[in-house]
């Protein structure tokens, strides 16, 4: 049996709340997401531990489970709680969302809220996922943050001279 290619989510992008309350994903994580998915579905969850999403392809599904193995044998081996079924719940409870050729798409509210995002997403490559940020929550995050949040302030400013033009 072949094995699951690994898709991997590199750089950064952002994008503005456009009519009908819809985001764009960026082409680099557009083009990662479909080939992750055969087509056009991008899965959305809250990050367990940053006030953000996360977002991935289809194939990950097929890391999950053995995630939750080294997350459980890594708990046991320190002496740490580890609650299986809750970390499973966090791990597979995204949110399956339909994309266009353009990428826009629309967030559900539930996630809008969970995300505490407003206008304006930035996303941040993180291999295996990649994060969908609030600029505001972003720029709060401590020490080691300091290359996202700046090329955050970047595409952010670029988005707003983008749209103001229009």
């Amino acid at each position: 049996m072949a094995a699951v290619q690994p898709f991997g989510y590199s750089g950064q992008g952002f994008s503005l709340r456009g009519e009908k309350g819809r985001f764009v994903l960026p082409p680099a994580f557009r083009k990662a997401v479909r080939e992750s998915s055969d087509g056009r579905t991008l899965c959305l969850a809250k990050h367990e531990r940053w006030n953000c999403l996360t977002g991935f392809g289809l194939s990950r599904r097929a890391e999950l489970d053995a995630q939750i193995d080294r997350e459980e044998e890594r708990a046991i081996r320190l002496g740490l709680d580890f609650d299986r079924d809750l970390r499973a719940m966090q791990l597979y409870g995204f949110i399956e969302v339909p994309f266009d050729d353009s990428g826009r798409f629309i967030m559900p509210e539930h996630l809008v809220e969970l995300g505490r995002l407003d206008n304006g997403v930035y996303f941040q490559g993180a291999g295996s996922f990649f994060t969908l940020w609030n600029p505001e929550e972003l720029y709060r995050m401590g020490e080691g943050w300091e290359g996202a949040q700046a090329a955050c302030k970047m595409l952010e400013a670029d988005a707003a001279a983008k749209g103001k033009k229009a």
